[in-house]
């Protein structure tokens, strides 16, 4: 039976955000090195905190994780995650904020929380990220709103539901 998420109320809020540079044709990803996803290739970002706005999160936290400031950050993304199974996860939700940005200023950078990695738009390494990302990364790198649902037991995908916006 697939998960109801009309009532879903998150344990916490989140954001990632994607640098495209498409006349490059490329992406910035990170390797995650500590946290949710640790080991995991994805795009910077993480949890909001109290009284901070989603735009806000995302900058923040690029700087953070890359020594970046994207300059125009727009939110393509809504995503939904909860997480099930017999883990340390279960029963988690997060609502994610997911930002596409074109230009920013700095050097990406490694930190202790991420390393940077650029990335051709044709070579998106899937297989080393969460499975959910190859439903909706293409409609970012489009700019392509949308909406995503997921369920997840650990790290494995039971159930997705993507919607265009």
């Amino acid at each position: 039976m697939p998960f109801d998420f009309s009532n879903f109320h998150p344990k916490e809020r989140a954001t990632l955000v994607f640098v495209v540079e498409e006349n490059a044709s490329r992406i910035l990803l990170i390797e995650k090195k500590r946290g949710l996803g640790a080991g995991l290739v994805n795009g910077p970002g993480g949890r909001l905190e109290p009284g901070e706005s989603p735009l806000d999160c995302a900058i923040r936290e690029t700087h953070e994780e890359l020594g970046i400031t994207p300059l125009d950050p727009v939110q393509i993304g809504t995503l939904l995650f909860q997480f099930v199974g017999d883990n340390k996860l279960s029963g988690h939700s997060i609502l994610g904020y997911v930002f596409r940005a074109t230009t920013f200023t700095g050097t990406p950078t490694e930190t202790d929380e991420a390393t940077p990695l650029w990335t051709p738009l044709d070579q998106i390494p899937y297989q080393r990220m969460w499975q959910d990302d190859q439903l909706w990364l293409p409609l970012l790198i489009k700019a392509q709103p949308f909406v995503g649902k997921f369920v997840f037991d650990d790290q494995l995908m039971l159930e997705h539901h993507v919607t265009l916006v």
